[in-house]
């Protein structure tokens, strides 16, 4: 395998960055979320709402992206707290490693360039048991507050995370 380099998202990732997104919900959420809504998810239009994204048409934070050789493999975001009452200002809204990719140390290079050392939250899926493990590896801790969310019908209740406390 080639190194692995951390830069910002560009345009020309979208179709990188929609196909991690896609493949990474579909294995990881398997369980989780209901499956039709796993299968219904779309690559085209992922890059669609990526290219978007990252042309600054819909963008209030930013975006990294993990590269290997010439494919993307990983990528995270970041930017202002959502939400009523969060415990910091910096908030780690989505980190995503394509499943292939998962212990090749992509997941921390993105953290590290979405967060840097400074205090943040984030939410992560109920159940999402691997996801937890690797958010506490890198110093974030459940703090008690949870959210729900619905998706295709069902009910999923997330779990806030915080670093820094």
């Amino acid at each position: 395998m080639s190194e692995i380099a951390v830069r910002r998202a560009l345009p020309d990732d979208a179709e990188g960055l929609a196909r991690v997104h896609v493949r990474t919900w579909q294995i990881a959420y398997a369980g989780l979320v209901p499956q039709a809504v796993l299968d219904s998810l779309d690559i085209a239009a992922r890059t669609t709402r990526w290219r978007a994204i990252l042309e600054g048409l819909d963008q209030q934070g930013r975006t990294w992206v993990a590269i290997e050789g010439d494919e993307v493999i990983g990528f995270s975001s970041s930017g202002p707290a959502r939400g009523d009452d969060p415990p910091w200002p910096l908030e780690l809204w989505a980190l995503y490693v394509h499943p292939k990719r998962h212990g090749s140390g992509a997941g921390a290079l993105l953290a590290d360039a979405a967060l840097g050392e400074l205090p943040a939250f984030l939410w992560a899926l109920e159940g999402n048991a691997r996801a937890i493990r690797f958010y506490e590896k890198i110093g974030f801790a459940l703090d008690g507050a949870r959210k729900d969310d619905e998706v295709g019908g069902v009910t999923l209740h997330e779990l806030r995370m915080v670093r820094g406390i």
